[in-house]
């Protein structure tokens, strides 16, 4: 009588389904996954993973789906079909050649001088806010995220080989000289705080202008009772 195979690390209690969670695993792994490993993420036994990978694969086959389960390199993994390539090329092609707007070239320009950047000083760069075209760049593999700073917490992000790639050149230290035209992150610490609600601190009200200086009153040439002043000249 053969007995299950309990992976190392499984759990002692399933975490749920079998079928479905496998499922929810593979969807998500970026490469083909042994059955010790799936057995340790679900929970199950190793022979009832195996089974029910086997189950699985013969039941996309029978339904006609869009993709399969294949079995590679000693693991499992998703796949579309190959009747489908043209489709899904079609596809990937048309995103990766479409052109990205002049909001998203300029905020990659910021990106890419400054960086790692956070969100909000890219958005205070550019003076409007640039969270829709950072998912945009993100998405397009241009952009990536670079840890997080360590005062504010916020999201640092960099650009990626492939942006590296894509405009030719080894490094970002081969970029044209650009990042002096653009502002110091010390300048903008005030529209952050503007753009956060905060008060910038009162400028001292300019000195007055001094007061101007009259000439002392002269005697008119012809003085006494009944004779103006010269014509034209203010007496102080």
């Amino acid at each position: 009588m053969s007995q299950d195979v309990t992976a190392p690390g499984t759990l002692d209690v399933a975490v749920a389904e079998l079928r479905p969670a496998i499922e929810a695993v593979l969807m998500v792994a970026d490469q083909a996954l042994e059955p010790v490993v799936l057995a340790s993420a679900v929970g199950h036994p190793v022979e009832a993973v195996e089974d029910a990978l086997r189950d699985l694969a013969r039941e996309y086959d029978e339904q006609g789906r869009g993709f399969e389960l294949r079995a590679v390199a000693g693991g499992w993994r998703f796949y579309t079909r190959d009747e489908l390539a043209a489709v899904v090329e079609a596809f990937v092609l048309d995103g990766q050649q479409a052109r990205l707007t002049q909001a998203a070239l300029e905020t990659l320009a910021v990106v890419a001088y400054k960086q790692p950047i956070s969100r909000a000083r890219v958005s205070a760069v550019r003076g409007v806010n640039v969270d829709g075209v950072m998912r945009t760049l993100l998405t397009r593999g241009l952009v990536e995220e670079a840890g997080q700073d360590h005062e504010t917490g916020a999201n640092l992000y960099r650009t990626t080989a492939y942006f590296l790639e894509r405009i030719g050149i080894a490094s970002i230290e081969e970029l044209p000289e650009l990042a002096p035209y653009l502002p110091d992150m010390d300048d903008l610490q005030d529209e952050l705080a503007q753009m956060s609600g905060g008060t910038p601190e009162p400028q001292p009200a300019p000195e007055p202008p001094p007061a101007p200086v009259h000439p002392a009153p002269h005697p008119a040439p012809h003085s006494g009772d009944g004779t103006e002043p010269d014509a034209g000249t203010e007496i102080g």
